[in-house]
């Protein structure tokens, strides 16, 4: 069997790195996908390098064969006088039937590599791993609450990017731009939104959440904690008018009423969306318009020209819908609501609220400062207490360290407040940036204000005396605790943004 020799072209310094280099990207390319996919021990850095790094190289490796050769071949054509080394294929010669055999093998080999490397790198950056873990400094927050979300199954890339080109290539191009952010760390904290330009919510969301689907009334109820010795329970049982009270009459009433295909919104507001100064109603059906403004934060008409009109979508009120950052009030109530604290402990409402209204300047300091607070409070106010719950207090402890970390990033200076949630009116302005009986038409039509539109309330009160009405009428509002008219002429969030229940 005669020896497989390669051209004499090949046997230069540039060619023999350029081997090394491929030899090296091969058998690393070979040994991870060996440990990633068939031994499932590696990470979301080991898939990176894997499927994006480590073909960059290879790709390295071959040019720089083929352009040692190049080089070769014309170094030694002009210091030949001869015709031997003309590119001659001719496959009775040994010599060059082998070269030909290796030379095909190893670019078939190369391409069939590239091209599912290729196909693994781009699944890659769709993924949820390369979204969330990657750029984790910038992105735990939002990972965090993803997995925590009713859409922790959804893939990022579905919502953000969706389907079709054109998005596609325009989220690469936006990548880019993050990707250089973060490698220089000139990234504001926390991340801006909202997203501008992000695809409207009936390209992405209605791709499962039909619009045109009646949904029916719901029945919702909530736990308070009051911030007394007890921990007082206060009960609120709500009927969410979602739809109309008929099915016959569709979209024409309720909350989705906005969603209505036979009329169109649209709204001129802040760089926030927080503040909403002009409002566009139109029916699709007559071509009719309605105009409304904030008679209370006015904006001069050059300024208001200037504004885009957004478009109302989903998104306009569902604006967190898988990166919630929930108040401490929040999450509280809910760990009592499930047992995981205890309401026997005196005062643990307050001082909670009290020690998670800090602003700490990193995790660590967080988890310190929450249980230094926590702790000392008994030990020097109610070491009585103290002696008593002990284990229980830790317990507490521990629970509410973890709460605060799913909703409350230091680092990224990430809470609540900067990631206001517009569903609902309690610790934002939400529904009441337009609903504030403050928009009005040259008319004299109104934007209202009544709660009743939305929902109406069917229970309210403490545990054991509750106050019931019946399911087609609601029970006039009682505040949990006394403030007299004042709940009337303020809108919740300016208590309860920065104060607790």
């Amino acid at each position: 069997m005669k020896k497989i020799k390669l051209p004499q072209s090949y046997f230069n310094y540039i060619s023999f790195l350029g081997t090394i280099i491929a030899l090296i990207a091969w058998i690393s390319f070979i040994f991870l996908i060996v440990m990633v996919d068939v031994f499932n021990s590696g990470n979301v850095y080991s898939e990176l390098f894997t499927y994006l790094v480590v073909p960059v190289f290879l790709v390295l490796g071959f040019i720089l064969i083929f352009f040692g050769m190049f080089l070769k071949r014309r170094r030694d054509r002009r210091g030949l006088k001869g015709t031997d080394d003309k590119l001659i294929i001719n496959l009775k010669d040994n010599r060059k039937r082998n070269a030909i055999l290796i030379f095909t093998s190893i670019t078939v080999l190369f391409v069939m590599s590239t091209i599912v490397s290729t196909y693994e790198g781009f699944h890659y950056t769709e993924s949820v791993a390369f979204c969330g873990k990657l750029c984790h400094k910038v992105m735990n927050p939002e990972f965090v609450a993803y997995q925590n979300s009713p859409h922790a199954r959804i893939k990022c890339a579905e919502c953000h990017v969706g389907e079709g080109v054109s998005w596609l290539v325009k989220s690469k191009i936006s990548g880019f731009r993050q990707v250089f952010k973060y490698l220089n760390e000139s990234y504001p904290r926390p991340i801006s939104t909202p997203i501008e330009n992000l695809r409207p919510a009936r390209e992405t969301c209605e791709k499962c959440h039909w619009p045109q689907k009646f949904y029916t009334d719901k029945l919702h109820q909530e736990k308070y904690y009051l911030a007394d010795s007890c921990n007082t329970e206060w009960n609120v049982i709500l009927n969410m008018k979602i739809g109309s009270s008929h099915e016959a009459l569709g979209l024409n009433q309720g909350i989705h009423w906005h969603i209505n295909p036979d009329i169109k919104m649209a709204y001129k507001a802040d760089k926030k969306r927080e503040t909403i100064y002009w409002v566009e109603l139109t029916n699709t059906k007559t071509g009719k318009k309605t105009i409304y403004k904030d008679e209370e934060n006015t904006i001069n008409a050059d300024s208001l020209k200037k504004l885009p009109a957004r478009t109302m979508d989903c998104m306009d009120c569902h604006n967190r819908p898988s990166h919630e950052f929930r108040s401490p009030s929040y999450y509280i109530n809910n760990l009592f609501t499930s047992d995981k604290i205890s309401t026997s402990i005196p005062w643990l409402k307050k001082i909670v609220m009290d020690a998670l209204n800090v602003t700490y300047p990193t995790k660590e300091a967080a988890a310190a400062g929450i249980k230094k607070q926590i702790t000392n409070f008994y030990k020097e106010k109610y070491p009585s207490v103290y002696k008593k719950y002990d284990k229980q207090i830790a317990n507490a402890i521990s629970e509410i360290q973890n709460s605060y970390f799913q909703n409350a990033f230091p680092e990224m200076k990430v809470t609540y407040k900067e990631y206001p949630r517009h569903i609902g009116h309690l610790e934002t302005n939400g529904c009441f940036r337009c609903h504030n009986d403050k928009h009005k038409s040259p008319e004299g039509k109104t934007i209202s204000k009544n709660c009743y539109l939305c929902h109406s309330i069917l229970g309210q009160g403490k545990k054991d005396s509750i106050v019931f009405s019946d399911v087609n009428k609601s029970v006039k509002f009682i505040h949990p605790v006394d403030i007299g008219n004042a709940w009337k002429e303020s809108n919740c969030m300016d208590c309860h943004f920065d104060l607790y229940k």
